[in-house]
């Protein structure tokens, strides 16, 4: 169970990143920058340690919606007056403070179990005199060291919380504060103790608007089975629209799939493009008719869906996991029930206003907002914080 310490901390060191400009190299870590003061709170601001996983640098340069999630979010925080030290492996490119958990992010050891324990061991170290208030940690073994450093902290649970993971989640919700990013993903563990609900955000402001679309549907995420490849392609077809397929393809269970079940099925109206990044995602997604969503699997949010919103594109996919919180059915997109109801709804995709999705993600989905919810689940964790630790009178 997480020991909490309180928040008076003085003495404080932190290796840091000089801010950067829009489009600036990713930095080491070297000169101070820390986050402006908070002017509701003098010069006393909040102060929030970010542990991002231990793949990819910050912000991802393709796939990698949870890191997606940190950069957007630690820099938000700023903008907000919070303090923010961001712990990542590498370098980075935030506007936060920074300190490395690693010389190098690699890529190709995600999902590796090492990488992600040594990660976590070194957080007591790494946070033992920052003089946080509140640690946010999105990883997956991080929080197992809470006890050890003895901060509050908040966990996100980015990834599906049944069988074995929904015992872990529960057993880590007595200690601290674990927040979902859906109604759904709460439902399929109503027994832990949830301090929030928080969905993701993205900002709008880097990702194009396009109101005129091209013909192709786009198919975006990694290559499971879960994500429904092969169903994305089987209503491409019948509904005569050209696919574009974009996914991340590394693994090997991911590379032995594309070849048993994708690969195949490729040629013709489906073109193949693999995992895509930077311009050539933006490009995608803004110029699609619509992103195909048709997962099988209780998906917890589905970053990729406010992406595509955010450019005006709108969403057709199946009713699974949060899709009907994230989707507004004949407003951002179409949910359908079966897959036999997604090529109809791929050829109704015109009759969505590609301004409704945009506004959607600035109203709902934006980093500002996503931002301001993480900043009241923080105050509110930190000062149960001190409130345990008084004595008892």
């Amino acid at each position: 169970m997480t020991r909490w310490t309180g928040t008076a901390w003085t003495g404080t060191r932190i290796d840091t990143a000089p801010r950067r400009s829009t489009g600036a190299a990713r930095r080491r870590p070297g000169a101070e920058a820390h986050g402006p003061a908070d002017p509701r709170r003098g010069t006393d601001p909040l102060r929030v340690a970010v542990v991002a996983p231990p793949w990819l640098e910050l912000p991802p340069d393709a796939y990698g919606g949870v890191e997606a999630m940190c950069s957007d979010l630690v820099d938000a925080l700023v903008r907000r007056g919070v303090a923010v030290t961001l712990l990542a492996p590498g370098e980075h490119g935030t506007t936060a403070a920074f300190r490395p958990t690693g010389p190098v992010a690699d890529p190709r050891l995600m999902g590796q179990a090492l990488p992600e324990v040594v990660h976590a061991a070194q957080l007591p170290e790494l946070l033992a005199d920052l003089g946080v208030d509140v640690v946010h940690d999105n990883t997956l073994a991080g929080p197992l060291v809470a006890a050890s450093h003895g901060l509050p902290t908040v966990v996100t649970a980015h990834g599906p919380v049944q069988g074995a993971l929904g015992t872990y989640y529960r057993a880590l919700s007595v200690g601290a504060a674990l927040v979902a990013l859906s109604d759904a993903q709460r439902g399929d563990l109503p027994t832990a103790r949830w301090a929030a609900t928080v969905p993701n955000g993205v900002r709008p402001d880097r990702f194009p608007f396009r109101a005129e679309k091209d013909e192709y549907a786009l198919f975006l995420g990694r290559m499971s089975p879960d994500k429904g490849p092969v169903a994305a392609i089987d209503a491409a077809r019948a509904a005569g629209i050209p696919l574009v397929m974009a996914a991340k393809c590394r693994e090997d269970a991911e590379v032995a799939y594309f070849e048993h079940a994708v690969e195949p099925l490729l040629g013709g109206d489906v073109e193949w493009v693999g995992e895509v990044g930077g311009r050539r995602k933006l490009d995608l997604l803004a110029g699609a008719r619509c992103l195909l969503f048709p997962i099988d699997w209780e998906e917890p949010f589905g970053m990729v869906m406010i992406e595509a919103m955010a450019c005006g594109t709108p969403v057709v996919a199946l009713r699974r996991g949060a899709v009907p919180e994230v989707v507004d059915h004949g407003r951002t997109g179409w949910v359908c029930d079966r897959p036999v109801e997604l090529p109809g709804a791929m050829l109704r995709a015109h009759e969505i206003d590609p301004r409704e999705c945009r506004a959607v993600v600035e109203g709902r989905f934006s980093d500002a907002k996503l931002a301001a919810n993480y900043e009241r689940v923080y105050r509110r964790t930190a000062a149960v914080a001190r409130e345990a630790a008084r004595p008892a009178s």
